[in-house]
């Protein structure tokens, strides 16, 4: 899993964009992790 800060506007719409489509995602699966993170991430608060 590959994961660095947000820093930008166009960051922020790829976040955006992986939390789209991992949403719904098993717990405890690589895709549900990554989701945890992004959506854990203070960054992506707005």
């Amino acid at each position: 899993m590959k994961t660095r800060p947000i820093r930008t506007a166009a960051d922020h719409k790829a976040a955006m964009a992986e939390v789209d489509r991992l949403w719904g995602a098993k717990l405890g699966t690589p895709e549900g992790d990554r989701l945890d993170v992004l959506v854990t991430d203070r960054s992506l608060r707005g």
